[in-house]
């Protein structure tokens, strides 16, 4: 260990340096890397370059019409269908949102997908998710598919206790018989390797990743097997130094160097288990994989899957720019799963009624000065939502303030100061200091009182 104490010279200025570099405020934080991502894998020293995913094709691919209807009740073909159109808006021409994938079980999985592919757009290209078993595959032929998912799970969980396989190589030959069926009809295989993180990766995994390659070197290379590394149970981890199956950088690396899956044929689906799943994807970026799965607002089978609109402003981040993505369409879409009753917490990030509204009144202090010491980007620009004040005891004058100016709509040196809302500012400390309130002051409240405390503006600007 070094104990030599480096020294730190005062840089003095008189001009604030705002870091714009990085806190570009009509985007959100650049992500910046000076250096390697460096994992140690077998022994051996290997480093990981992050600045490459500007150069990489990296996607975003979606199953909010397959995980994300598992935790909740199905959706109607018409919501399906509007929920897909938002999907094509929001991830723009250039198709960062590449994929959707579909049940193709029901009448109305069906409908819904056909009535999709109707719309005639490029992106989210419509693919299908079936079992491994020649069974579902008939329905992929059926519906006319290019690609399609298949449950390939790989834990001895799964092969032993779930699937009843007397034996890994059964199971491999199972597996192998379905995706060998779809290569002759033409059709892209798509492996789901369910339950990878409680794999046994050297025992089971990677022969049956050898075995894709040798039969996608047998197929043109429009068929060529893609492999989706699933975090069924949330397991997964980017620190380095974990071991396998944990270890996201080492099982990417695994398949990559030594299966020999190219990066745009490697997929990252995973959970929320353990509050990782974002940190999870953005990492499978980083580390070699191009596409992350993910649901609008992380809706998925028990605590959810990457949540869409964070992987869209992580990839904004990773990329330093909008990329063609329109991103007013998570506000929309947030309004639309909200009047179809998915409820969204109220501090959600980025979509949650009250993720940029402040209630304490030092915040609100600095907000009335410049938006940006505490908002974390321009979210009037990029998601229609100006920040807002919660009107509470904690406010303060200069929260009143804020709200009533964004009441009246009122911008640069028409905007009140603290002076003017003094009246109504006092009345909302009477609340709580004489009347004993314990709840926060409603929008409603405000605007009675403004009306009687301020006839002025009142008539002037309403």
């Amino acid at each position: 260990m070094n104990d030599v104490k480096k020294f730190h010279p005062l840089v003095n200025t008189t001009e604030p340096n705002l870091l714009k570099e990085t806190f570009d405020y009509d985007l959100p934080p650049l992500l910046k890397f000076d250096g390697p991502l460096v994992e140690y894998i077998d022994g051996e020293m290997v480093e990981f370059d992050p600045t490459g995913v500007k150069e990489r094709d990296i996607v975003i691919t979606d199953t909010t019409f397959r995980d994300g209807q598992q935790a909740r009740p199905p959706y109607s073909v018409e919501q399906m269908v509007k929920i897909y159109e938002y999907l094509a808006r929001l991830g723009g021409p250039n198709g960062v949102i590449r994929q959707t994938e579909f049940f193709l079980y029901t009448k109305n999985d069906r409908e819904t997908l056909d009535r999709c592919r109707d719309l005639g757009y490029e992106f989210p290209e419509c693919t299908g998710w079936i079992r491994a078993n020649k069974g579902d595959f008939r329905l992929v032929k059926e519906a006319g598919l290019k690609e399609t998912g298949m449950l390939t799970s790989c834990s001895d969980f799964h092969i032993f206790q779930k699937l009843k396989f007397k034996s890994r190589q059964e199971c491999i030959d199972s597996y192998c018989e379905v995706v060998e069926a779809a290569l002759e009809a033409g059709i892209r295989p798509r492996c789901h390797l369910e339950d990878l993180t409680r794999a046994d990766i050297d025992g089971f995994v990677l022969p049956f990743i050898d075995r894709l390659m040798e039969l996608s070197s047998q197929a043109p290379e429009e068929l060529s097997v893609k492999i989706r590394l699933c975090d069924t149970m949330g397991f997964g981890v980017s620190y380095p130094g974990a071991e396998l199956p944990r270890s996201i950088p080492k099982l990417i690396y695994k398949m990559n160097k030594e299966c020999g899956v190219p990066t745009d044929r490697l997929e990252w689906h995973g959970h929320n288990d353990f509050h990782k799943v974002h940190v999870n994807g953005g990492s499978a970026w980083l580390y070699g994989c191009d596409a992350v799965n993910a649901t609008l607002f992380g809706f998925g089978e028990r605590t959810g899957n990457p949540p869409l609109e964070a992987a869209i402003f992580e990839y904004i981040a990773l990329k330093g720019d909008l990329c063609g993505i329109d991103t007013t369409v998570i506000t929309e879409l947030a309004e639309y799963m909200f009047s179809i009753g998915m409820p969204i917490p109220e501090n959600y990030p980025f979509v949650g009624k009250h993720f940029n509204t402040t209630r304490a009144g030092i915040h609100a202090g600095g907000l009335r000065q410049a938006e940006q010491i505490y908002n974390v980007f321009d979210t009037t620009k990029l998601l229609n939502r100006p920040p807002r004040v919660a009107i509470t005891d904690k406010s303060g004058v200069d929260g009143v303030a804020i709200w009533v100016n964004d009441f009246f709509g009122l911008k640069g040196k028409e905007r009140l100061t603290v002076f003017k809302v003094h009246k109504v500012a006092r009345w909302v400390m009477d609340q709580y200091e004489i009347e004993g309130r314990l709840t926060a002051i409603s929008d409603e409240e405000l605007e009675s009182k403004v009306k009687e405390f301020m006839p002025d503006y009142w008539s002037r600007f309403k």
